[in-house]
């Protein structure tokens, strides 16, 4: 990190937004591991750092009475991927923590810095968008929750106002009977994705009796559509059916060519991982029942 940047230590939430108040150059820095580096790298020059790091009540993983859980924007990722709180139909958002970059970087990590700079090719966007999760923000005029789906907005571009903070992540409460699963296909293990297929899916017998699918690093947001997997709802799970459905998720997505894939090769590859993470969760389920 550059010596010339300033740090600033919040003890707590409303000192950390006064901070940020007073100075409209200021960032937010949480685990550090991507705005570490982007600092190096010189793509952006914040006037100052507040660091979150001392904040407590930003941090851990709690399940309501209700079942619903809230993950504090510091949680790291390696809280994540151990959490016996995210199970069933949140499985999903657990198995996505795991498979970000390495032991390193999952243990410096927090999920509210990741979601927060909105890489397209990060694995808690469709993560989240598939779990129906909400965003919990602060800001001096109070907090309100943004459904995931709406708070990525364009490349690297989120619904976060200068002076917010993402303080916590919402998820409903898990459905026992279902599951999730995240598929990745990166050039090398730990990069981020050429193209990632969050899934979350429920069956009654053979059959198909809720799902949800969310598409990422094919775009500037998660790609989801109600009307594909409304399409699969009530009907058994083919090879045939989800790859129609992996087509119709491919017509819908936007990607680009970069060092990690052509738009081409990701609009291939996007059926084949839908089918693989769709069998896959449908695996998952069929041991639970034989177990």
């Amino acid at each position: 990190m550059s010596g010339a940047t300033k740090v600033l230590q919040a003890g707590g939430l409303s000192s950390a937004l006064k901070m940020l108040e007073a100075d409209e150059g200021a960032m937010c820095l949480s685990g550090g591991a991507t705005l570490v580096a982007m600092l190096n790298a010189k793509l952006i020059e914040p006037s100052a750092l507040v660091s979150l790091k001392l904040i407590s009540e930003l941090a851990g993983i709690t399940r309501a009475a209700n079942g619903t859980i809230v993950i504090g924007a510091m949680t790291r990722h390696a809280m994540s991927a151990s959490s016996d709180f995210l199970v069933g139909s949140n499985s999903g958002i657990r198995e996505a923590a795991s498979k970000i970059a390495n032991p390193t970087v999952r243990n410096m990590g927090t999920m509210g810095g990741s979601i927060s700079f909105a890489d397209p090719g990060a694995d808690y966007p469709p993560a989240l968008v598939a779990a129906n999760a909400e965003i919990e923000i602060v800001s001096p005029a109070g907090s309100k929750r943004i459904e995931a789906s709406e708070f990525f907005v364009d490349w690297y571009e989120t619904i976060l106002q200068p002076g917010e903070i993402v303080s916590a992540i919402h998820l409903p409460a898990a459905d026992p009977e279902g599951t999730g699963v995240h598929e990745k296909f990166a050039r090398v293990e730990g990069d981020f994705a050429t193209v990632s297929v969050n899934v979350v899916l429920a069956l009654d017998g053979d059959i198909c009796s809720s799902i949800r699918i969310a598409v990422g690093a094919c775009g500037p947001t998660p790609v989801r559509s109600s009307e594909v997997e409304a399409s699969l709802i009530g009907n058994s799970l083919s090879k045939t059916a989800l790859i129609k459905a992996g087509e119709q998720l491919a017509a819908a997505c936007d990607p680009i060519d970069d060092q990690r894939g052509s738009a081409e090769y990701r609009l291939h590859l996007v059926p084949q991982l839908v089918a693989r993470a769709v069998f896959r969760a449908v695996h998952e389920l069929e041991k639970r029942t034989t177990s």
